[in-house]
Order: C-alpha cells, then structure tokens, then sequence
C-alpha cells in the first residue's frame, strides 16, 4: 500500500512541475501590458559573475505600459541596457541617465492571434509531458505486481491525476489566452 501512495505522489509532483514549468514559460509572453516577468531570463554581468537583472535592479510598471528599470548600483546602467538589446524581448530600452525606461507597444489584432496560437501550442505540449507522467506512473504501477483489481483501481487513480492536471492546462491557457486578447 505505501508503494502505491509513492507512485502516486511521484506522478502527482512531476505533473505539478510541468503546471509550474507552463506558469513560467506563460509569463515570459507578453500581453501588451507591461510585466516585469518578461525580464526574468536577462542576466547582467556584475563583478565577473552573471547575475539576473531583478537582483541588481528594481523594476516598476508605470502607467500599465511601460517598465522602469533601476539599478541599485549606476555603474551598470549601460550594462543593463546592452543587456536588454542583446535579449530578445524585442523592445528599445531608453537610458535616463538614471534609469531604464522600456515602452511596451500595443499589440495589433493579428499579433494577439498569433500570441494566442502560440499560448495553445504551449499548452497542447504540456498535456503531452502530462501524458507522458501517466505513462511512466502506470508503467511503475505495473511493476509493482498488484492484484489485478488493486492493480486497476490504482490505474484509474492515475487516470484521475491526469484529468486533473490536463483540466489545470486548460485553465491556464485559457486565462492567459483571455488576457492577451483584452485590449
């Protein structure tokens, strides 16, 4: 019986880490209103070491639509705004000798589309790892050799988790799939 619980709970984590891995991924798209989760994967290089930019700066939303960047420490405003143009999130930071503000452009319709189809994509494939989970959780449930009624109610126990954590992706994209397309 405790090894039933264990294949449980280990199936039940690793389909937790895909939702938490879809949250983080979600966040780094933009939606025309300014998040300061779409500077999370900028590293700065401080004192030889690279460190994320949210350590050594404070990041403020202002106005809805723009992001302001400041450093704790001046000497590495030009390092953060060659940092911003060498990533990839596509938006011109503009240096105020203090800071770094970044303007965040409005999305056209065509663009929210197209965000949308993405944000669909990224969900169909975190079903497909969530599946994958099951897979590996009735292979394991397999293994273990129970009686087969035990052995099929564990089985649909596993099924249960899956529908659950599908149901949560679905719930995610949906949100973030709304939000994009709010104007």
């Amino acid at each position: 019986m405790e090894q039933i619980e264990l294949v449980l709970f280990e199936v039940e984590e690793s389909m937790q880490k895909i939702i938490e891995g879809l949250n983080r991924e979600l966040a780094n798209i933009r939606t025309g209103r300014a998040n300061p989760a779409i500077l999370d994967r900028i590293n700065i290089k401080y004192y030889g070491a690279d460190t994320p930019l949210k350590q050594i700066a404070a990041i403020s939303v202002v106005e809805g639509t723009q992001l302001y960047i400041k450093p704790y420490d001046k000497s590495v405003l030009k390092d953060v705004e060659h940092a911003i143009y060498a990533s990839d999130i596509g938006i011109s930071p503009q240096n105020d000798g203090t800071g770094v503000r970044l303007i965040l452009p409005a999305l056209t319709e065509d663009r929210r589309k197209e965000l949308s189809k993405s944000v669909d994509k990224i969900g169909e494939t975190n079903k497909v790892n969530v599946r994958n989970a099951r897979r590996e959780g009735n292979d394991l449930v397999k293994a273990l050799e129970l009686p087969e009624d035990l052995e099929k109610s564990t089985l649909n126990d596993v099924q249960e988790l899956t529908d659950k954590y599908v149901k949560k992706i679905d719930e995610v994209v949906a949100e973030k799939v709304k939000e994009i397309m709010t104007i």
